[in-house]
């Protein structure tokens, strides 16, 4: 087998997961001969231009950098690089036939497949109520998804993890799974497995209208559902026609009969919501158009005249 530094790498991918994967690979010193990642993207109100976080590890390290537009119908320049193989981690679009049948493609995702195949693996698992996801490394096809499995590490979701905290878990599982396999994978000593279709789930991407918070569901579904969107996109509820952005909570045992969705007021420096006869506790909370601020800060100023309402 090549040493890691004659081995010739794209690789492929866009947020900070993506740049923790990649910066592990540079410190393996494998030879990133190019990164592929999405286009800068205009960002606030100001529509300043953003870099994707895998772009500046790029930049830092003097690694090309090619951001197609579509990558289905612009491809040849990495046609052209002829790496040894593409890695793939939260890229963001779907690779072209051509590169999955000409190089070796591998992608890391941030579930046990064949669950929660998509865009927002880490979002769904804590949405769905799950107490356990992981990381797979699988040989990539041209169904999302869907190629043969290569190495597989579970990870556990405790109670009070968000997307957040799960996310910090599940990158240091990537980076030691691909340390740990890639060089398996080159020299070709690895088992490629079959998916399951049979226990095929999805974990699609989190559109506009599930970032509303209803509190008139079951009590987990609810906390699940907010802490699922934490801290990225956020939740809300809307109260009296306002929108209230929910980036911190916790549960409760205390129990009351009003009605799910009434505001009670400060418990323990949070607000607390009845959710199916019990207490959800708000810790921070952040008005439309104002800052986030702490539940006692909100109770304290604008959010009094909400005590005694309810969320819709």
């Amino acid at each position: 087998m090549k040493s890691t530094n004659e081995i010739k790498i794209v690789y492929m991918g866009t947020p900070y997961f993506a740049q923790e994967v990649l910066e592990t690979l540079i410190r393996e010193k494998y030879d990133i001969i190019a990164v592929v990642t999405q286009p800068d993207k205009p960002v606030g109100r100001k529509l300043i231009m953003e870099k994707s976080p895998v772009k500046l590890i790029a930049e830092k390290h003097q690694i090309p950098v090619i951001q197609p537009i579509k990558i289905r119908t612009d491809y040849q320049e990495i046609l052209a690089l002829k790496p040894d193989i593409i890695i793939t981690c939260a890229y963001g679009q779907i690779i072209p036939e051509i590169l999955l049948n000409t190089f070796l493609c591998v992608n890391i995702h941030a579930s046990l497949l064949p669950k929660l195949r998509g865009g927002a693996p880490m979002h769904r698992a804590i949405m769905n109520g799950l107490d356990k996801t992981g990381i797979t490394i699988q040989r990539m096809a041209k169904k999302m998804d869907a190629g043969d499995m290569i190495a597989q590490n579970e990870v556990v979701i405790t109670a009070d993890d968000t997307v957040g905290t799960l996310q910090a878990k599940l990158i240091i599982s990537a980076c030691n799974l691909i340390k740990e396999y890639l060089p398996l994978i080159l020299d070709k000593k690895v088992v490629y497995i079959s998916q399951d279709e049979s226990l095929v789930t999805f974990g699609y991407n989190i559109n506009k209208e599930e970032e509303f918070i209803s509190f008139k569901d079951h009590y987990a579904v609810v906390y699940d559902h907010i802490r699922s969107l934490i801290p990225w996109p956020v939740g809300y509820g809307i109260v009296d026609g306002v929108k209230i952005k929910l980036h911190r909570v916790h549960i409760s045992q205390e129990t009351s009969d009003l009605a799910d969705g009434y505001i009670i007021g400060l418990i323990d420096n949070a607000l607390a919501v009845v959710v199916e006869n019990r207490l959800l506790l708000i810790d921070e909370l952040q008005l439309e158009g104002r800052n986030k601020i702490t539940a006692k800060d909100f109770v304290n100023g604008n959010g009094k005249k909400m005590i005694d309402k309810l969320f819709e």
